[in-house]
């Protein structure tokens, strides 16, 4: 005699089996469907591609690496199209619906979590798409002052001039205006001195320019300029100022030192005296006594 219950139980795994077999014989045509959707934009993506890379590198010549970026997002974007169709499909859109809004909340929970690392990363991107640096050349970027070493998507690397290497975070180059010394091959030299009130100053600047035609490294086809910009409360200001050759900080250096030597060596030749501060003493209770008109008298101790 065969079991009550287990015929129940038989009859509930065949009654399942038939809902099962009816569901995916429903449910097949959708499956091809989606799957030949996924096909279709997956050759689609490629297609797309494929213009898109010979387009761009048309577009940007000299940023061929730029054209790779955006056909690499073309081809992102119609995949996720196609897997996001298909799912519509299969008549999945509250699952994906789900998945969006799970997304959504992991993507806020990282955003407060990664934010400085994207801030970082997305700054690196606009860095290594704009180039407005190249490895070696000589900048200054939040306060830091020497060679560009390396050019990562986080941090840009610089090589001081007292031979550290400093990681700056790439917000800070667009948060914050940065100098590139190397850009245009040369580099200005400002010389800042004065004279004193006696000298003559058509013979200062006459001189002063004739120093700075000497300069080695000096770009003759550049305007050599000077100009006296203040009357100081002791002397009398001026600036000269040249153009040089520029693709090491030492160039800059040698210019300067060089101006410095040649105008004081000039200047005591021309009998021109170089300004500096002066104190006046005041021993009075009204006006200056000039002590070499009068002895000093001293107490006996």
């Amino acid at each position: 005699m065969v079991n009550t219950n287990s015929m129940d139980e038989i009859s509930k795994i065949g009654d399942l089996l038939k809902r099962w077999e009816s569901s995916i014989i429903d449910y097949l045509p959708k499956l091809l469907l989606a799957l030949l959707v996924l096909v279709i934009f997956y050759f689609i993506a490629k297609l797309f591609r494929r213009i898109s890379l010979r387009f761009y590198t048309k577009l940007f010549k000299r940023k061929s690496y730029l054209a790779k970026v955006v056909s690499l997002l073309v081809y992102f974007f119609l995949i996720v199209s196609g897997v996001f169709l298909a799912l519509e499909v299969l008549g999945l859109e509250s699952v994906l619906a789900k998945l969006l809004a799970g997304a959504g909340i992991v993507g806020i929970v990282a955003g407060f979590a990664f934010k400085d690392i994207a801030s970082n990363a997305f700054a690196g991107l606009l860095v290594n798409t704009q180039r407005p640096f190249a490895q070696g050349d000589w900048v200054e970027i939040d306060g830091t002052f020497g060679t560009i070493k390396d050019i990562g998507w986080i941090t840009t690397s610089i090589k001081t001039i007292s031979g550290q290497e400093v990681f700056v975070p790439n917000q800070l180059i667009y948060n914050n205006a940065f100098t590139n010394y190397s850009t245009f091959g040369k580099r200005r030299v400002i010389f800042k001195s004065g004279v004193s009130y006696g000298d003559d100053l058509d013979l200062v600047k006459r001189a002063a320019l004739e120093e700075a035609n000497t300069i080695d490294g000096l770009l003759k086809d550049e305007e050599i300029d000077f100009y006296f910009t203040e009357i100081g409360s002791y002397s009398y200001n001026f600036e000269l100022r040249f153009w040089i050759q520029f693709t090491h900080q030492t160039d800059y250096l040698n210019a300067m030192s060089d101006i410095v030597m040649r105008i004081k060596k000039r200047f005591e030749k021309e009998d021109i005296s170089l300004a500096y501060a002066v104190t006046s003493l005041d021993f009075g209770v009204k006006g200056g006594v000039n002590i070499f008109d009068k002895p000093i008298i001293t107490k006996p101790e």
